[in-house]
């Protein structure tokens, strides 16, 4: 796990411009705190940062093979899970080995298939190769979007990096933020492609981007595909069984310190149970992680997304697995922390206004850090097996938009009043919502003959699979990697999405509830407790002391009247909100606090011109 950065220029030289080069690769130091490399040659620069977890001393990049034609060079941020196999079959087509580790072997991979060693390769990804032999940049990004890959065309080449912070570290790139990027930051669509900053854009999942002297040239490798499910009931099960064990112990793999984030839901608790006895049969006791807030569990009140605190389901399934649990506490001091705010803004990139969703989230992994290098992460279970309270609901399933936003919560009132009337003019949100549905459901592949319930399904899933989950992955990526852990997500193997993405409905709801394949393919390994319990989401603070701590810090900001963010936010909404009784504060005015307070701070880090014609 990595981070990666690169300049590509075909009328400059770059060997002479090493400083900006080592200047871009710097910005990954977060992502790849164990070893620094870059690779200069006059129209190509590599820039390499390495978190090691596979061939400590072996590993290092970039990483370059010579041939007869020229060099071709690779700097890679990702694992391969299958690399062991796909060693074996190279090593029997004649290819030679100078390390142990998985980035040599996808690097020969290519030289064996070129662009095709995508068709090799399962795990997360995002790499970039620089081939000689006919100078141009292969630039490709794993199925489901797991490992972030961005990259900025410029007049003679390329830009590319990890994350928007690489890019925005040369010269060429502005950082400019118009009211097409604002938008997709408003709207939670998550367009492909799409990133804040104007001229960037995202290596899209499941893609190969090539440059060369001619220009930028894209081919979709993956996608998701309608095919007919034959298997019953029992053999789905046990399919799924077989895949989500497979998977697990292939995502085990490591020489350093692995752990399992537990929430105490059926995702967690599946991949927990399918580890534990595996790291036993190799002598290693597992260890869990979880999150939690002083004073929740004994003050926990059921609200409209959780009808249960997490504490009690943890211990159930530590207590099963006999797993070295650690439960990470915090108090709302630590979650609003202007400082911990703006680490997870610059982990980011984007003010994403989740709040204290995504401050717990990098302080647990902060936490966990200190004692594990590798975490197993629950996350796209519920977008792959159909297992969020939409999926359920039949006024947001019916709903012409996106069910997630269609399904309504005290929380999702009104997202946008924060705002100016102006901006909200401007973007008109409503519209650009109404044309990326439309989008996004003209796209889904359908089987002849299908039913219109099985067909309006298949496209909730869809959206799921191609929209909602990468804002989770990107959001758990960057959250982790600004502190070094790797997280690796089971649920995003492309084989257990495939296969369960063409199971019909009915039978991802057999038992009459959510997660039905998963929770009987698992039941075997999890407490009765947790195979019964409703699907809960990631936790949130329920102390008003949160709240009140906004509230002061945004006080602050209006005695700063003439402050830009008030270019974007409504100061009288935000006067109205700071003086209500934060024991009785609507969670969305709660939420406009975070995202008034996420663009504040955003705006004094990233200094962005604001393009808002």
């Amino acid at each position: 796990m990595c981070g990666i950065a690169g300049w590509v220029s075909y009328d400059a030289d770059l060997t002479r411009r090493q400083d900006v080069v080592d200047a871009m690769t710097e910005t990954m130091s977060c992502r790849g705190p164990d070893d620094v490399g870059t690779w200069v040659r006059k129209h190509v620069a590599l820039g390499h940062r390495r978190l090691a977890i596979i061939d400590l001393p072996g590993g290092r990049q970039p990483m370059s093979v010579h041939t007869p034609n020229g060099d071709v060079a690779m700097v890679y941020s990702g694992e391969a899970y299958n690399f062991t196999e796909l060693k074996e079959e190279l090593t029997k087509l004649g290819h030679k080995w100078e390390t142990d580790s998985d980035t040599e072997v996808v690097l020969h991979g290519y030289l064996q298939w070129g662009d095709e060693v995508v068709d090799h390769l399962n795990g997360m990804y995002a790499f970039a190769i620089w081939d000689e032999r006919d100078d141009r940049l292969v630039m490709i990004r794993d199925r489901m979007g797991i490992k972030p890959f961005y990259y900025y065309p410029t007049r003679d080449g390329v830009l590319f990096g990890s994350e928007p912070k690489a890019i925005l570290a040369n010269p060429l790139a502005s950082k400019v933020v118009d009211t097409d990027g604002l938008r997709e930051l408003m709207a939670f669509t998550k367009r492909p492609g799409w990133s804040l900053w104007k001229g960037m854009e995202e290596v899209q999942p499941g893609t190969i981007v090539t440059v060369s002297r001619e220009g930028v040239r894209t081919r979709t490798y993956w996608k998701l595909d309608a095919k007919q499910h034959t298997d019953d009931q029992e053999t789905t099960v046990a399919r799924v069984r077989e895949l989500m064990t497979d998977i697990v112990h292939r995502q085990l793999v490591a020489d350093v310190p692995r752990c399992v984030l537990l929430s105490g839901g059926l995702d967690s608790s599946a991949v927990t149970g399918l580890a534990a006895p595996h790291l036993a049969e190799q002598g290693e006791r597992l260890r869990t992680f979880s999150v939690d807030f002083f004073g929740q569990e004994e003050n926990f009140k059921p609200d409209e997304m959780r009808d249960t605190a997490d504490s009690p389901y943890i211990r159930d399934v530590a207590e099963l697995v006999g797993s070295a649990h650690q439960n990470v506490m915090l108090n709302p001091a630590e979650l609003s922390d202007p400082a911990v705010r703006r680490a997870v803004l610059k982990a980011r990139d984007i003010p994403a206004g989740l709040g204290d969703m995504d401050t717990s989230l990098y302080l647990l992994f902060k936490a966990i850090r200190a004692e594990s290098t590798v975490a197993l992460s629950g996350e796209s279970a519920d977008e792959v097996f159909g297992g969020y309270r939409w999926f359920h609901d039949e006024k947001a399933v019916n709903a012409d938009t996106f069910p997630w936003l269609a399904f309504r919560t005290s929380m999702m009132d009104d997202r946008s009043s924060l705002y100016t009337t102006e901006l909200r003019q401007k973007l008109d949100l409503e519209s650009y919502i109404a044309d990326q549905y439309a989008t996004a459901v003209g796209s889904v592949d359908h089987l002849d003959g299908e039913s219109e319930r099985e067909a309006r399904m298949r496209a909730i899933c869809n959206l799921h699979l191609t929209r909602f989950v990468r804002m989770l992955l990107d959001r758990k990526d960057r959250a982790s990697m600004a502190v070094g852990l790797e997280v690796r997500v089971p649920f995003c193997d492309h084989r257990l999405v495939e296969y369960v993405y063409n199971t019909p409905w009915s039978l991802k709801t057999f038992d009459g509830r959510e997660k039905s394949l998963l929770r009987h393919a698992t039941k075997h390994v999890l407490p009765e407790s947790v195979a019964q319990r409703v699907k809960s989401p990631y936790p949130s603070t329920q102390d008003p002391g949160y709240a009140a701590a906004l509230q002061q810090q945004v006080k602050e900001v209006l005695a700063e009247p003439g402050h830009s963010v008030f270019g974007l936010v409504d100061k009288n909404w935000a006067h109205r909100v700071s003086e209500v009784d934060p024991a009785t504060m609507n969670p969305a005015a709660r939420v406009g606090l975070d995202r008034l307070l996420d663009l504040y701070h955003w705006i004094e880090m990233y200094q962005p011109t604001l393009e808002l014609s």
